[in-house]
């Protein structure tokens, strides 16, 4: 129930995004917001998730996670304002990391090995079963009522798992777990938080300015004094066994290539099919249907593939099919909707194909009593890639077609020249009608063109980070039989794991 919701939760606020933007009167940069502020709370508390979990209980800590999320739901129903909504959704945020966090923690203290293959697969299908309604769900909700409703939605589904959590699920913990590494936490995150506001308000201000400049030297001096402290920490959020992993190094940095870049494609494709192509919310979900059915279909097989294949193949084949899919993305305005739609079905199928197989072979050599932290380490890189990827990428879109809106209207005259210049943020924002109500039906078509500059290159950006996944994926899984061996847990013969490692 919790995997359903988060995966529920991160599609259905997309289709619901230009429905806030309207009502609230929203900047792209705030769009972004709605988005990152989530993620960066993933992000940032789900090792501290991880780590508590593991220490005082996962069931407890999960339960308490559920309750929160609902808290949030409730607060962003309630929100009247875009601050008050980003504010709620970091509120949200907070209890996802939880949820995300010991998710995988439970099952993989739950199953024998044996059985994790499958279980790990279910848990995907289910997460893919959200992501999939998430579209088509918002798309019926908005016709109907307003974009509160796809928070409503959420209260049935945490009740229901806040109740299943109680009775079924038992409570597992290490008593030797490791501390909770208060400075590691902190630094990542502030660092985290820094680099995603520098890169969000690089969309509306140059990238001298103090308010670029500051957050985004600020992050990289937090961020590399978190690597530094975490290499001497006696609790340090990244267990060195895990560091040692090149497998699992290999899965995070994975996951956080191709989710940063889903974020981010799906985000630019959802303001592009409403506000310039002038779809409905209802027609804009079911269009979703055209990846997400191949990608329930493909994760369904995903433990079947990993079983027969080499986890390398597997993956290095899901990620290039993802790749092209979104690079057919990326030409969506300038192509037919055949073009788009073949590109939804190999997102959602390379999707399907590669998650399970990653998934897998990250958790499948943890060591013992580590499970939550690798779960947590797992989960923040896919959330780091939502928040800072999706900042990056909506910074690179908004300020192309500000750029390319600003040399079509350069020929304008006096008055008209500046009140054209006016309406910069709202042609990287997408609002092609506002700019239309402001200057006249004459700077329609530059209006739409340069909202295509912007999107097309930072979708095809996207495209090119799930590609890198795919060489890292090359490299990271063909791991040798003597590397195994090596790193096999005493006691266990290294022949068998090295089988393992070469699936």
């Amino acid at each position: 129930m919790a995997t359903f919701m988060t995966s529920l939760d991160l599609t259905i606020v997309n289709v619901a995004l230009p429905s806030m933007q309207s009502e609230l009167h929203m900047t792209a940069a705030e769009l972004v917001w709605i988005i990152s502020a989530y993620s960066l709370s993933l992000a940032a508390l789900i090792p501290a998730a991880g780590a508590l979990g593991d220490r005082y209980g996962r069931k407890r800590v999960f339960l308490g996670g559920m309750v929160v999320f609902l808290i949030g739901v409730l607060a962003c129903a309630l929100a009247w304002n875009a601050a008050a909504l980003i504010a709620f959704r970091a509120v949200q945020g907070v209890g996802g990391a939880a949820m995300l966090a010991l998710a995988l923690s439970l099952i993989t203290e739950t199953y024998p090995p044996q059985q994790r293959a499958g279980a790990i697969g279910a848990w995907a299908a289910i997460g893919g079963t959200g992501f999939g309604a998430g579209p088509v769900g918002g798309g019926v909700l908005l016709t109907f009522f307003s974009w509160q409703s796809v928070f409503w939605i959420n209260l049935p589904f945490a009740i229901l798992g806040i109740v299943c959590t109680a009775v079924a699920v038992r409570e597992s913990r290490n008593p030797r777990a490791r501390r909770l590494d208060v400075p590691g936490l902190l630094s990542s995150g502030l660092a985290l938080s820094c680099l995603t506001l520098g890169f969000v308000e690089s969309s509306g201000h140059p990238w001298g300015s103090a308010l670029v400049a500051v957050p985004l030297l600020a992050g990289a001096a937090l961020m590399f004094g978190f690597f530094l402290w975490e290499r001497r920490a006696p609790h340090a959020m990244l267990p060195p066994a895990l560091l040692r992993a090149r497998s699992f190094s290999a899965a995070s940095g994975i996951y956080m290539l191709c989710y940063g870049g889903m974020t981010g494609a799906l985000f630019w494709v959802t303001l592009y099919f409403q506000d310039v192509a002038g779809w409905s919310v209802l027609r804009t979900g079911l269009s979703w249907l055209f990846m997400n059915v191949p990608f329930l279909t493909m994760a369904q097989f995903g433990g079947r593939l990993d079983s027969r294949y080499r986890t390398s193949t597997v993956t290095v084949t899901g990620t290039l099919v993802a790749a092209v899919g979104v690079f057919l993305l990326s030409r969506s305005g300038t192509t037919p909707f055949a073009v788009s739609a073949l590109g939804y079905a190999l997102y959602g199928g390379g999707f399907g194909t590669f998650v399970p197989a990653t998934t897998h072979v990250a958790m499948r050599d943890v060591p013992p009593g580590v499970s939550g932290a690798a779960s947590s380490v797992l989960n923040a890189s896919r959330q780091i890639g939502s928040s800072v990827c999706l900042a990056v990428l909506g910074a690179v879109g908004v300020n192309a077609a500000v750029s390319s809106w600003q040399g079509r209207v350069g020929a304008a005259a006096g008055a008209q020249h500046a009140r054209a210049l006016q309406e910069a943020q709202n042609v990287g924002a997408g609002k092609v009608h506002a700019v239309v109500a402001a200057l006249g039906g004459g700077y329609r078509n530059a209006a739409v063109d340069s909202f295509l500059h912007g999107f097309q290159l930072a979708v095809a950006i996207a495209a090119v980070c799930t590609a890198l996944a795919a060489g890292l994926a090359y490299v990271g899984f063909r791991q040798s039989t003597a590397r195994l061996a090596q790193v096999a847990p005493r006691g266990e013969p290294a022949g068998a794991s090295a089988g393992d490692g070469e699936r």
